[in-house]
């Protein structure tokens, strides 16, 4: 017996054990909520942070189904590049750098895969796909805005040497941009062909993962997704740098 249509399937041949999975989510909720705890939650954003939030989500989900999806089609058809996806993780991450709040990752996703599936899916399969999402790409991108404090992508990075020139701070930050940004675009690589492909696919809809195509696609993933983090870092950078920030 199934719910909106999930099979609930844990035992077809290669799945991921489902006592991995939930072991990792719950250790990322653990996660979610020491974040929430320490940093304020919903109520340390500002209506201008919930504006940049529900515009980059809203316009993430416009960009992968139909921008996107219009572009991909005057390219090859190869899982070396993917349009939509690109584009939603370097407009995520400049949504990261204006409001640069743990939290921002995750609720950005969060309105991503509801307009998704308001607009595009159904709602056939949830809560899977937000958990699945908000959990990984989401606060892959919290953890970088915790771990630099608050400073993700170089914004807001004062060197030490306060007597050197812009020019070389400015090289400074472009350099610790493209670093983050790489580092988050690897980590977006992996979510889909391990879990979604791994696990969520599998028990939604009840069929043996191919691992020779999971591994396949983790390195198909990794060039583009890194040189787009890259990207995406820079490009948040000098966007918050333009808005003031």
């Amino acid at each position: 017996m199934g719910f909106n249509g999930i099979s609930g399937a844990v035992n077809e041949p290669g799945e991921l054990p489902w006592e991995v999975v939930v072991g990792y989510f719950a250790i990322a909720l653990a996660i979610v909520f020491i974040i929430g705890k320490k940093y304020g939650g919903l109520k340390a954003f500002t209506t201008l942070d919930l504006v940049y939030i529900g515009i980059g989500g809203a316009f993430a989900m416009v960009w992968e189904f139909y921008i996107g999806s219009f572009i991909g089609r005057f390219l090859p058809s190869t899982p070396f590049v993917s349009v939509g996806f690109w584009g939603r993780l370097i407009i995520v991450f400049i949504v990261a750098g204006l409001v640069r709040k743990a939290g921002a990752g995750m609720l950005t996703l969060f309105i991503f895969d509801f307009l998704s599936d308001l607009f595009h899916y159904g709602f056939g399969g949830e809560p899977m796909f937000f958990i699945y999402e908000t959990l990984t790409y989401g606060l892959f991108v919290d953890l970088m805005i915790v771990f630099t404090k608050g400073k993700i992508f170089g914004i807001g990075y004062t060197p030490k040497e306060v007597d050197q020139p812009s020019a070389i701070s400015v090289s400074r930050t472009n350099v610790l941009a493209a670093l983050e940004g790489g580092i988050l675009g690897a980590l977006w690589a992996l979510p889909d062909p391990l879990f979604y492909e791994g696990f969520f696919g599998p028990f939604i809809y009840a069929y043996a993962p191919n691992w020779g195509k999971i591994i396949f696609h983790i390195y198909a993933f990794l060039p583009g997704d890194i040189i787009m983090g890259i990207i995406g870092g820079i490009l948040a950078y000098y966007i918050a740098r333009a808005v003031g920030q």
